[in-house]
């Protein structure tokens, strides 16, 4: 499977998930949200930890789009919460696949990510990301940021480039879909409306970026 035809795939199954996501918060908003927050503040931190599970293993093991559970965070645990959780899952799971790579090489990588596509992923990151810290904070921030940080890993960039690319991206992209996921049960227009300016950024920097699938 190639790199471009696999991007449309990646970015029809999160679309697809997050519809199904947001239907299912709606009908929760309308059949009652209220006793299911109830429930989840008594669980304490079985909540925040599941979800920290669920996304977390979306992205060591890049199969299902992970975005439903930035939705699903924020709208049981609220935007603030739901945040911290989605943010801190990201930066250790990311770290994680970045240091698989840098450690294990391309036969594991290979076997989690699929080898075809490794080998794309791989010379998008040292012909353009390697060297490029705006480029690679900009891929980070799109739908295919857990293949890219098994891509960088790949790369000779070192820890020390690779982190603070990961959190600025972190940072500007997380905010919005936390915000949408809470927005839709709150009822809130500034949150979604907030949402929905951060989204339409994020739709079309990836768009941008997308170009770079013909220079693999």
């Amino acid at each position: 499977m190639s790199f471009s035809e696999t991007w449309p795939k990646k970015l029809a199954g999160l679309i697809l998930t997050s519809s199904f996501l947001l239907i299912f918060l709606y009908l929760l908003k309308v059949n009652g949200i209220d006793q299911l927050r109830e429930r989840v503040e008594v669980m304490g931190p079985l909540a925040p930890f599941g979800i920290f599970l669920l996304r977390s293993s979306s992205i060591i093991f890049p199969v299902f789009p992970s975005t439903a559970y930035s939705l699903l965070a924020g709208a049981l645990l609220g935007f603030k919460k739901g945040l911290l959780v989605i943010c801190l899952t990201d930066l250790i799971s990311c770290s994680v696949s970045f240091w698989i790579s840098r450690i294990y090489g391309r036969k594991l990588v290979g076997r989690l990510v699929g080898k075809n596509f490794m080998g794309k992923i791989e010379g998008l990151s040292k012909k353009h990301l390697e060297n490029n810290f705006l480029l690679m904070v900009g891929f980070l921030m799109t739908g295919l940021f857990d293949f890219i940080s098994y891509g960088i890993g790949l790369t000779k960039a070192s820890w020390r480039k690779f982190f603070p690319a990961l959190v600025l991206s972190i940072m500007i992209s997380n905010p919005p879909i936390v915000a949408l996921g809470a927005g839709v049960l709150d009822g809130g227009k500034k949150i979604l409306i907030f949402s929905a300016l951060g989204i339409i950024f994020l739709s079309i920097l990836s768009s941008k970026l997308r170009r770079f699938q013909t220079l693999v």
